[in-house]
């Protein structure tokens, strides 16, 4: 019987020591999972700061090339992509990238009314891309105020209706490229070739021919070819166009009616993209700014893509 009783006992202290170490090491996980989390956290915290730290750089970088020059180049400091930086525990790069060297889509209905001339633009640029010339359409409807879809190609909410989920035309200006992904007829392969050369700016923007992508050049004279916008690309190149007299009496321009009032040599926004990694955390900051000849001011900040 006291054998009976001294194994019972015996069990009974290995069932607890068992659940005792069951306890601690349930313990201990979890106080690692917290640990690992929270320094997660403290990390992803600490590159965001440093990514609002590069944009501040930006900043300054843009305000003195506006105090040291009257035109916007790929030639000046900005341009040139910020390598992989160490900093504590990681790197920091980022890359600024002049905005008005694309289509502002927004040009499209400026102040609530249809610019044709600015749609014959777009509608260029479509070509250029070898994308239906039915998508200028499209866009001023998503745009324009009205609910009446522009005739043949345009839509409305009859259109965007009859999607799933249901939803309806803005009707308002682009806020963001991303956007573009809902309009009718927009898939992912149409939307890819398009980014790189379009912008959601807040005002009416003209192009800024020192930095425009050839596609974006294309749109400024009807009937302008590759090769002839290859030898604008060419002069550019070896020297920056002053003027826009310089420009349209280029000889790659010779016989055509340049529209000038789409065109400039200086530039007012740029978009910053900045990436962090600090161990595992990273960091994405993309911030849209606005530049003047005395300050530079933040338009539109986002923790991913623009």
């Amino acid at each position: 019987m006291k054998l009976f009783q001294t194994g019972i006992a015996l069990i009974t202290v290995l069932l607890i020591v068992a659940i005792a170490t069951m306890l601690a090491v349930a313990m201990t996980s979890r106080q690692q999972l917290d640990i690992f989390r929270t320094t997660n956290l403290i990390h992803h915290d600490q590159a965001y700061l440093y990514a609002l730290g590069g944009e501040s750089w930006s900043k300054w970088i843009l305000w003195r090339e506006a105090q040291d020059s009257q035109i916007d180049h790929l030639h000046e400091s900005w341009a040139i992509p910020l390598p992989p930086l160490p900093i504590e525990g990681g790197t920091l790069h980022g890359q600024l990238e002049d905005l008005q060297g694309r289509f502002n889509l927004n040009n499209l209905v400026p102040d609530g009314k249809v610019n044709p001339d600015e749609v014959i633009r777009f509608q260029r640029l479509l070509k250029a891309l070898e994308l239906p010339p039915a998508l200028a359409q499209i866009m001023v409807d998503w745009i324009d105020s009205d609910e009446e879809p522009q005739i043949p190609d345009g839509a409305e909410d009859n259109i965007y209706l009859l999607q799933t989920p249901p939803y309806r035309a803005a009707n308002t200006p682009f806020r963001s490229p991303s956007e573009v992904r809902l309009l009718a007829t927009v898939d992912q392969e149409i939307y890819q070739k398009l980014l790189p050369h379009i912008c959601t700016l807040p005002t009416r923007t003209p192009i800024n021919v020192n930095t425009a992508t050839l596609p974006v050049l294309m749109t400024l004279a009807d009937g302008l070819t590759a090769d002839e916008v290859n030898q604008l690309l060419t002069n550019r190149e070896q020297k920056p166009f002053q003027t826009i007299q310089e420009v349209i009496t280029h000889q790659a321009l010779a016989g055509y009616k340049v529209e000038t009032e789409a065109m400039a040599v200086n530039s007012e926004y740029f978009l910053l993209t900045v990436h962090v990694q600090i161990d595992r955390a990273k960091a994405r900051l993309s911030t849209v700014l606005h530049r003047d000849r005395n300050r530079v001011e933040i338009v539109m900040r986002s923790q991913g893509d623009y």
